[in-house]
């Protein structure tokens, strides 16, 4: 997910660390949340006095952390209604001396905590939701939902940042300013963070949001790893779905027929064609023809074909392009053929595009937060995308990856996410609950 720096040095370290550092994951089932509690992530560096004991706060919290984890871990709920999710948010934050809203057309859950002096506001984001997976890691908290699993790891972002928001509750005084806490369902495809938008989550505290920050986990870095990238991070996600109709009829006598496999054949290279002939060669771009369809049996000649795929870009003016292409291909190749062609696109989540000065700023933090050593610049963005894009479109932040690499296996050998035996290193969650904190302390200060 992100690049690391492979050399003897850092992998002496990492053996060094190993010994010192407590790791959980799927190859450590018998742990319980108090046992994970002592086993720190780093050795906490020398940092700013605003920021003296942070980690070790988190540290602290871990039981918290990783019961919360678990808890959702073993009970998943898919898009944008999420009630047990909602539940043990609001249980978690009760005691908190935070503003709490829930959603009205979705279990999301907005807390606002406002600091001793009046200042900006800045917004801090877990999305909720899990997949559509049958589990197969062997965990003992393993989902306990049929069908339905945490394998793209937001169980972990909803525990890190309501430690998060215990983390800077303390710490009330040193905030000049708000903060928004951020949990929102549907990230999965569903638009979660639209509606959360629409239901005014930018103006929660009152005074607008000035700025916003949110973490993912990854199987694919470094457990304890940040990984930060200026510019666009993440894709644009658009799928596509081409109805070739053409008149069916035996397969002894095509020519008494139209037939629309052939153009649908064609279709499939003359968009690759487009993709390397009509977008330059240094604007990456992805279009993927994922699912033909045709057909009931061999003596018949269909009425239709079907294409279905995916558009990938890395910046609107590519997307709209690549969309207008698909559609003046296909149905041009289909009148070719004697064929008609009906192109159906439905759009999702934009570029996720991090602002230079928050990308910089977060980066510099988790440099004195946990060393250079654990901070990582990405060199490419990856064709994924991700709703928190829309709040990216709307204030300047910043969306950064967290490294969880399980023990015992290398980052390019790890389970990735949405995975069905993907596992993520627990003792990693520390580092994500102080960066957090120390971007909301930095921002707030």
């Amino acid at each position: 997910m992100c690049l690391t720096r492979n050399t003897l040095i850092r992998h002496a370290e990492d053996l060094v660390e190993r010994f010192s550092l407590g790791r959980t994951g799927c190859s450590i089932n018998s742990m319980n949340a108090a046992d994970t509690a002592s086993q720190p992530v780093v050795t906490e560096p020398a940092t700013e006095a605003r920021f003296t004991g942070l980690l070790g706060e988190a540290k602290a919290l871990q039981p918290k952390t990783v019961a919360l984890r678990r808890r959702l871990h073993k009970n998943p709920e898919l898009g944008l209604q999420l009630p047990e999710t909602q539940a043990a948010i609001l249980a978690v934050l009760a005691d908190l001396p935070i503003e709490v809203t829930t959603g009205d057309s979705t279990t999301s859950v907005v807390g606002v905590l406002r600091g001793s002096k009046p200042g900006p506001t800045v917004l801090l984001r877990a999305d909720m939701d899990a997949l559509p997976l049958t589990e197969e890691t062997g965990v003992q908290f393993a989902s306990q939902v049929d069908g339905v699993m945490h394998a793209c790891g937001h169980d972990t972002h909803v525990a890190m940042l309501a430690s998060a928001a215990r983390v800077l509750s303390a710490r009330r005084d040193a905030l000049a300013g708000s903060v928004v806490f951020m949990f929102q369902p549907g990230e999965e495809g569903h638009h979660g963070a639209r509606y959360m938008l629409d239901e005014g989550v930018l103006d929660a505290a009152g005074a607008r949001v000035t700025d916003a920050f949110a973490l993912h986990i990854t199987s694919g870095a470094e457990s304890g790893t940040l990984c930060f990238r200026s510019g666009p991070i993440l894709a644009s996600t658009d799928d596509f779905r081409v109805t070739v109709q053409g008149k069916g009829g035996h397969g002894s006598a095509p020519h008494r027929t139209v037939d629309p496999v052939p153009a649908a054949a064609d279709m499939v290279g003359a968009l690759q064609t487009a993709l390397t002939r009509r977008v330059d060669a240094f604007d990456p771009a992805v279009l993927s023809v994922t699912k033909i369809a045709a057909g009931t049996t061999t003596n018949i000649i269909p009425e239709t074909a079907e294409l279905q795929g995916t558009i990938r870009t890395l910046n609107e003016e590519t997307r709209a392009q690549l969309r207008a292409e698909l559609t003046r291909i296909c149905e041009h190749v289909a009148i070719a053929h004697g064929c008609t062609a009906q192109v159906n696109l439905t759009t999702g989540y934009p570029v996720t595009v991090n602002d230079p000065g928050a990308t910089d700023r977060a980066s510099r933090l988790a440099t004195g937060l946990l060393g250079e050593r654990h901070v990582e610049q990405m060199a490419d963005p990856i064709l994924g995308g991700e709703d928190f894009s829309y709040v990216l479109q709307e204030v300047p932040g910043t969306f950064a990856f967290i490294g969880a690499c399980p023990p015992g296996v290398q980052p390019d050998d790890a389970a990735p996410n949405h995975s069905n035996r993907v596992c993520f290193d627990e003792s990693a969650l520390a580092t994500g609950v102080s960066m957090y904190a120390a971007y909301a302390l930095d921002t707030l200060r």
